[in-house]
Formats: structure tokens, C-alpha cells, sequence
């Protein structure tokens, strides 16, 4: 027996000590569907043509070596970690992965931007859900972007997740199940939370109008 076996035996002593069957946990756990995003390949990066600074409060996980550069390298790594992580799982993919080929913003992003995935998907029998992306970006420079007071700012953001939201139809037609299009919002201060209604201090806000 190798050590790894026997750490999980001593594992298994510990939880049952709590009342925790690991077994039977463990055959729950092989039923549920983790979506599992896709930038832990490649440390947020995207494969835009603009190369944008990773932004909007992020950091990346360690710029480790060897990360994926390509959207064929970032699948080949998925295909290997979904082959030793238990149970079967989808992938989470950021519309900043799209392959592209033209520098596009991403208000343009289209459906077919998106193929090659869902091609790799059907081939491998992996389901595949969808995320906008609202950082990394000139238009998130200022920490806001479905939240800005600027209407240009605002209407881009708003631009570009319609987008992501059709992109998310059409791959779950494609695939035949459905593609949950899930919209992560940076936007704050992070560490005040000041004029929070967005009325204490401009007239012309968005909100003032709701709030007078």
C-alpha cells in the first residue's frame, strides 16, 4: 500500500469519527457536475489579440510555466485534468477565449467565435457554459462597467453581454443541453463603499432619477 492510500485510509478513520461515510460521499460527489473555468490554464489571460493587462481587481494565480498560450494547448490541459479529476464535469468558458481572428472588441463577439469549443466539446463529450467578461479591459479601467455613470461605458458592457448571452444560446443548441450563461460583476470600490446610490454628488447620475 502506498502512501497515498494510506493517507486516504486515515482520512477515511477521521471522518467517520464525525459521522461521515467517505464512501458513500464520495459516489454523491461522482453525480455532481462541477463547471470548472477555464482560466485556471492559462492565469486569465484570454486569447484576444489586444492583450489587455490582467484588471478589475484580479491577479493572476502565478504565471506559472509552461501555462496555456493557444486555445489547442488550454483544451489539450482541460482534456488531461477533467481525465484525473473525479466525477464528470463541464467547462466554464470566458468569452475572452473565443478564437479570433481579427483584433474584434468584445461588443463584436459572435456565436462562431466560439466553434472551435464547441467542436472540442462534442468531441470529448465535455458540456460547456459561458461567462462574460467585464475586466481586463480599457473600458473597465475605472472599476465600473455595467454600474458607470458614463452612458458610453455603461452601453458597451451592456453591448457586450447581450453578446455573451446569444453566444450562450447558440452553444446550447449546439450541444443539446443547457448552457448556463453566468454574469460575474467587478464593479465597486472594493474597500469604501462610497455614494452608493450613485446620487450623493452628480446631479446627471443614472439613479438620481429613481431617488428623488
Amino acid at each position: 500500500m502506498n502512501n497515498i492510500e494510506k493517507s486516504y485510509e486515515l482520512a477515511a478513520i477521521a471522518y467517520k469519527d464525525l459521522g461521515v461515510d467517505v464512501e458513500t460521499s464520495l459516489e454523491r460527489l461522482d453525480s455532481v457536475n462541477i463547471s470548472i473555468q477555464c482560466w485556471q490554464g492559462d492565469d486569465v489571460r484570454g486569447f484576444e489579440k489586444r492583450g489587455s493587462a490582467l484588471g478589475g481587481g484580479l491577479m493572476a494565480t502565478g504565471n506559472y510555466p509552461g501555462k496555456a498560450r493557444t486555445p489547442s494547448e488550454l483544451r489539450a490541459d482541460l482534456k488531461q485534468a477533467l481525465r484525473l479529476i473525479p466525477g464528470k464535469h463541464r467547462v466554464n468558458l470566458h468569452a475572452s477565449y473565443g478564437e479570433f481572428n481579427r483584433d474584434i472588441d468584445r461588443d463584436e463577439i459572435e456565436p462562431e467565435h466560439y466553434r472551435g469549443w464547441i467542436d472540442w466539446a462534442k468531441n470529448t463529450g465535455v458540456k460547456l457554459d459561458f461567462n462574460a467578461t467585464l475586466f481586463s479591459h480599457p473600458m473597465a479601467d475605472s472599476g465600473f462597467t455595467l454600474s458607470s455613470k458614463e452612458s458610453a461605458i455603461r452601453r458597451f458592457w451592456v453591448n457586450h453581454v447581450k453578446r455573451s448571452r446569444e453566444a450562450a444560446v447558440y452553444i446550447g443548441s449546439a450541444q443539446g443541453t443547457p448552457c448556463i450563461h453566468n454574469l460575474w460583476i467587478p464593479d465597486g470600490m472594493k474597500d469604501q463603499c462610497i455614494d452608493k446610490w450613485g446620487i450623493g454628488s452628480s446631479s446627471s447620475s443614472p439613479l438620481t432619477k429613481f431617488f428623488r
